[in-house]
Formats: C-alpha cells, structure tokens, sequence
C-alpha cells in the first residue's frame, strides 16, 4: 500500500500541480455502515431517522481532513482497476488537505479528485462513466458551488 501512495503522491504532484507531501494518509477498511457513519458523522445532528444504505450506493470511500485517514470499503482490492482509482481520489483529498489548498466550497474540492481518477482510469482503458456509472453532467453537479 505504500508503495502505492507513494506512486500517487508522485503522479498527482506532476500531472496536477498538487503539493507532493510523502507524508502519507492513514488508510483503514470498514464496512458499508461504518462507512456511512464516518460520511455523516458531520451532520448527525440534522438526519432525521435512519439512513438507509442503498441509498448511498455510490459511496466507495472516505477521507477524513482531521485524522489524515482514507476509509475504503471492505473488499477494496489493489488488483481492481476502480478499487485503485477510489483510493487516488481520495490521496487527492489529502494532498488537499496538507497542502493547505482552500476553495469555494467543498464540492470544488472534488474536480480536481474526479479529474485525477478519470485520467488514472483512462491508462488502464476504463472510464468513470463505466466504473461508476458518472456522465459529465453529474460529475459537473458534484464539483460546482450550487448554494
């Protein structure tokens, strides 16, 4: 696993001008509800009753800015190509976060994380849209300050 963030951390500073930092992330495996826990666990005070997995069927990882910790699903594997790219994005969030980088919004954090593992994907003859089922128009909804 190092090694790997090591070759993100590297190819990311190249090819999109992010801060190399080799001070890597934490990266731990947790199960879908451990996931979702993590994900909301900012907004726990505004849910209103549970929140039904299926729903958030699209949820494949989490990076957390304060303890510098990539959470990926159980079962994420190095040997597949979409496991890979989902651990890049986040390492993005990362670089991100140590960098210092700030944006308008949370949600323009996330172009520059979509842009990396559509390019990661495109070496190996993948694409987001086949992986993970995102057309251009909902990756432009998910990285545009909409309020």
């Amino acid at each position: 696993m190092q090694e790997l963030l090591t070759v993100f951390v590297t190819w990311l500073s190249l090819t999109f001008a992010l801060p190399a930092n080799y001070e890597t992330p934490k990266v731990e495996l947790v199960s879908a509800s451990e996931m979702l826990a993590r994900r909301y666990s900012y907004q726990a005070a505004s849910l209103h009753g549970p929140v039904a997995a299926d729903t958030h069927h699209d949820l494949h990882a989490v990076y957390d800015d304060r303890n510098q910790t990539i959470y990926l699903l159980e079962g994420w594997s190095a040997e597949s190509p979409a496991d890979v790219s989902v651990l890049l994005h986040e390492v993005v969030h990362h670089l991100q976060n140590v960098g210092g980088l700030e944006y308008d919004c949370p949600e323009a954090r996330e172009r520059t994380a979509y842009e990396a593992q559509a390019r990661w994907l495109e070496l190996v003859g993948k694409s987001l849209a086949e992986e993970f089922e995102l057309d251009a128009m909902t990756i432009l909804i998910r990285t545009n300050c909409l309020h």
